[in-house]
């Protein structure tokens, strides 16, 4: 039997991560301390902030990887507070780049927006508000998750965030840890929105030079980790925050959302054109509130028209992915559609032809 050491504890507890930050609580600096005496193991955790609401989780990983270890009889985990250094070491090791992005001088780049980023950028626009383009967001985001992606979602909709509500975590805080942001989970996606920083029901009455600075902001300061796919709900129509979004990502694909009336649609084409010349593929059309399911016989009610979403197809030269249904009925206090209903087989569908664009890299 291997001698019990101090980096055979270590080696044990590699492999715990923060629940957070999603990453080893070895290399994330939290281990502060390993006593051994004979079988009886003491691990000294340092956490990120005092009372974090984690503390149960981490204790139980801690303690369960120690105790598998031959040798040990026992163990006890002390949970303390990080000290400032440490909380900056915590800091730099999430937000520091490779040793080849430090020698190129690009550390100071948000990961999200450095070069050889693996993530790719969604942005779901619309020409108006009305048309549930935040709903949209929200359940293409909760369906991509439910097939393996990791998901990120930046509400940028700044005056009228709406994410967090949908995801039913409005009333949720994120930790942040030496100005470093930690983004709130909800149902496995990774969420950011100006709603968790104001009071409810305050009107964010901002210029456009300080919504791009927000704008920058969750991607500098929020530690996202690895995403596979992120979505941004950007405001309706094409004003600035829609302009600062193809400038920070000139390769991010775009959604166009719609309902059938004609308005709508004869809007949605501006916002398709102006993606156009800044650059953005459009990836297609969603076509939302496209039709009502008759409860009594099955059929297709079109209470609001038809053709909307394929008028604006036809003008930006693309394909109407996914037309979703008119469901009021969602789960529980959110905005988020069961899988098994109308809506939700819609955007299950829809994920995976979005899913399928970003894995052959056409959004990024």
């Amino acid at each position: 039997m291997a001698a019990l050491t101090e980096k055979t504890v270590l080696d044990a507890l590699r492999p715990v991560q923060d629940p957070e930050a999603h990453r080893s609580i070895v290399d994330l600096g939290m281990v502060r301390k390993v006593e051994i005496a004979g079988g009886f193991v003491t691990v000294e955790v340092a956490l990120t902030i005092k009372g974090c609401p984690l503390h149960t989780v981490i204790q139980d990983e801690v303690e369960k990887a120690v105790r598998n270890l031959p040798g040990v009889t026992d163990c006890r985990v002390i949970l303390a507070t990080m000290t400032d250094e440490e909380r900056a070491r915590f800091r730099d090791v999430l937000q520091g780049g490779t040793g080849a992005e430090r020698s190129q001088g690009v550390e100071d780049v948000p990961p999200l927006l450095r070069p050889n980023v693996q993530t790719r950028f969604v942005a779901v626009t619309s020409g108006k508000g009305g048309v549930g383009k935040s709903t949209v967001t929200a359940n293409l985001a909760l369906a991509l998750a439910r097939d393996g992606y990791r998901v990120g979602v930046i509400d940028a909709d700044i005056y009228g965030f709406s994410i967090p509500g949908l995801f039913g975590a409005a009333d949720r805080k994120p930790t942040v840890i030496d100005e470093l942001i930690m983004p709130v989970q909800a149902e496995g996606v990774k969420i950011m929105s100006m709603n968790f920083f104001v009071p409810e029901n305050t009107p964010v009455i901002w210029r456009g030079p300080m919504l791009g600075k927000m704008l920058r902001n969750f991607f500098a300061e929020v530690h996202w980790g690895d995403l596979d796919v992120m979505l941004l709900d950007l405001p309706p129509g094409t004003g600035d925050v829609a302009l600062d979004v193809h400038q920070l990502l000139p390769k991010a694909g775009e959604l166009i959302v719609t309902t059938p009336q004609r308005n709508a649609a004869d809007v949605a084409v501006r916002a398709g054109m102006m993606a156009k010349k800044t650059g953005h593929e459009i990836l297609g059309v969603v076509e939302n509130m496209a039709y009502r399911v008759c409860p009594h016989c099955g059929g297709r009610d079109e209470l609001f028209g038809r053709g909307g979403g394929q008028r604006v197809a036809d003008e930006l030269k693309v394909k109407v992915l996914a037309q979703i249904p008119l469901q009021p009925e969602t789960l529980g206090e959110t905005g988020l559609y069961e899988p098994d209903t109308p809506a939700g087989q819609a955007f299950d569908d829809l994920a995976k032809i979005v899913g399928g664009l970003v894995s052959a890299g056409l959004a990024g």
